[in-house]
């Protein structure tokens, strides 16, 4: 049986600030609803994602911009961070890893620039949501077998 992931929440403290700061990244809008209850659900979609993202009101109890390691892909790491940064986002430089497997937790073993030899998945840049939720830009050029 196929499992999707679908949705990811992320917890936030100001709805309408958050909405607009995804909107501005050009991020597709695809519901903004409010039940009787006092429930409000947003949902974006970035571009070319199965995957959607929804904060709200009563959606989660996890704190504010507690989210980290939240991961995008990208098929060309340069431009991406061109893009997010021209939308708002203050993004990281790109870096690669020290190690040159996979990037480790926070700042520990970044390395500025690019992977030296352009390998799949392993340049990156980071940045965070107006609550300090964390995202994980990373460039795959060429998929693992089996991917």
């Amino acid at each position: 049986m196929d499992m999707k992931l679908e949705v990811v929440v992320v917890p936030v403290a100001d709805v309408d600030r958050s909405k607009d700061f995804y909107a501005g990244l050009g991020w597709r809008l695809d519901a903004d609803f409010t039940a009787d209850d006092g429930l409000r659900v947003v949902q974006l979609t970035p571009p070319g994602s199965p995957c959607s993202v929804i904060f709200g009101e009563e959606v989660s109890a996890a704190a504010p911009g507690s989210a980290e390691g939240l991961h995008l892909v990208v098929s060309d790491i340069e431009e991406a961070r061109a893009e997010l940064s021209r939308n708002g986002a203050d993004v990281s430089e790109v870096f690669h890893d020290a190690g040159g497997v996979f990037h480790h937790a926070g700042a520990r073993a970044r390395e500025s620039g690019p992977d030296p030899e352009r390998r799949s998945y392993a340049s990156y840049v980071s940045f965070s949501d107006p609550d300090g939720n964390g995202w994980i830009v990373q460039e795959i050029t060429e998929r693992l077998p089996g991917r």
